[in-house]
């Protein structure tokens, strides 16, 4: 399949008008590429495997609309044919319009022909089998070699959503899960995203696993991944909802019965958690932090202290760090 992108660039504050503009005349699901720093509620959403700190907003945005592309070459919007020099005449009619009353930029389009991108497949070219420390994390697509067949091996695919456990973070927390673990330990994972976490830690020995999440594709994620891994349905049940905020959620997860919680999410939104964990988390039990960007330990640190818990110890990696501690 072939589509046709139109592609505007403006300016960030004109993205909501433009895109409310064109869809009026046809064009729908704009791919916005600009520079504007996440909300908190976006950052609350990151649970995993989360990106650097992007550069510096300048101010630009980049619109793109696409129009699939008929086999005799005409383009189809709102049920009727056309084509590109008609499409493109209007899109510069609206942004002409829109002139009048507001600064878009420059308003400028580029046209061009794409292919259909099979997104998961491309994954193939990037994603090969890894080691953290002893543990093989290994795609569908790749066979286990005969040397690493008595390994603990995880089965993952990536996903739109969810980490496969490449990045930093991810390994920070299963590092000190590792370190922590023990045959009685009953882990609570926020924010698990692909359930990582808590299939690692119930492949080395852990005795039952819980997870919440805000993204409810989650609970697909999580039941493929344990399929995939051979867990138990009984060793490891997740929740959609926000235990920071939400008092049914709270209740769910339980009181004072995790030997281990592990939080994989931005330094701000675990110094909001942190305060509400404690609740969970039995006297003794381990608090392993992570999804933190060097500089802002300190914040984090802080906030574990405040909630009365001890910091055992600080890790880093690339340009991430983890705090973990214990509480008292």
């Amino acid at each position: 399949m072939k589509w046709i992108k139109f592609k505007i660039k403006t300016l960030t504050e004109a993205e909501d008008i433009i895109i409310s503009t064109l869809y009026d005349i046809g064009l729908e699901g704009a791919q916005i590429e600009d520079k504007v720093p996440l909300s908190a509620w976006e950052k609350e959403q990151m649970f995993v495997d989360i990106p650097p700190v992007g550069a510096e907003d300048d101010g630009i945005a980049y619109l793109s609309f696409f129009v699939e592309k008929k086999e005799d070459g005409s383009l189809e919007i709102n049920g009727e044919s056309t084509d590109k020099e008609t499409i493109l005449g209007q899109i510069g009619s609206e942004l002409d319009d829109l002139r009048a009353f507001m600064d878009i930029g420059e308003g400028t389009i580029s046209v061009e022909e794409t292919e259909d991108i099979d997104w998961i497949n491309n994954w193939k070219e990037f994603f090969h089998q890894f080691y953290i420390d002893d543990l093989l994390v290994i795609p569908s697509w790749e066979e286990v070699k005969d040397e690493d067949k008595d390994k603990k091996i995880l089965h993952i695919d990536p996903g739109t959503a969810f980490g496969t456990g490449m990045h930093e973070t991810t390994q920070l927390c299963i590092r000190q899960i590792k370190k922590f673990l023990t045959p009685e330990t009953v882990l609570l994972d926020v924010g698990c995203g692909s359930g990582i976490l808590a299939i690692v830690s119930l492949m080395y020995g852990a005795k039952k696993a819980v997870g919440t999440d805000l993204d409810p594709c989650a609970i697909e994620a999580v039941r493929q991944n344990m399929e995939d891994n051979g867990i138990p349905e009984d060793d490891f049940h997740m929740m959609i909802g926000n235990i920071i905020t939400e008092k049914e959620i709270q209740d769910k997860v339980g009181y004072m019965c995790y030997d281990i919680v592990v939080a994989n999410i931005l330094a701000d939104v675990l110094v909001e958690l942190t305060p509400v964990i404690t609740k969970h988390i039995k006297k003794g039990g381990i608090y392993i932090t992570s999804g933190i960007i060097q500089g802002k330990e300190e914040m984090v640190e802080k906030a574990v202290r405040e909630a009365g818990l001890s910091v055992l110890e600080v890790t880093h990696q690339g340009e991430w760090a983890s705090v973990t501690a214990r509480m008292e």
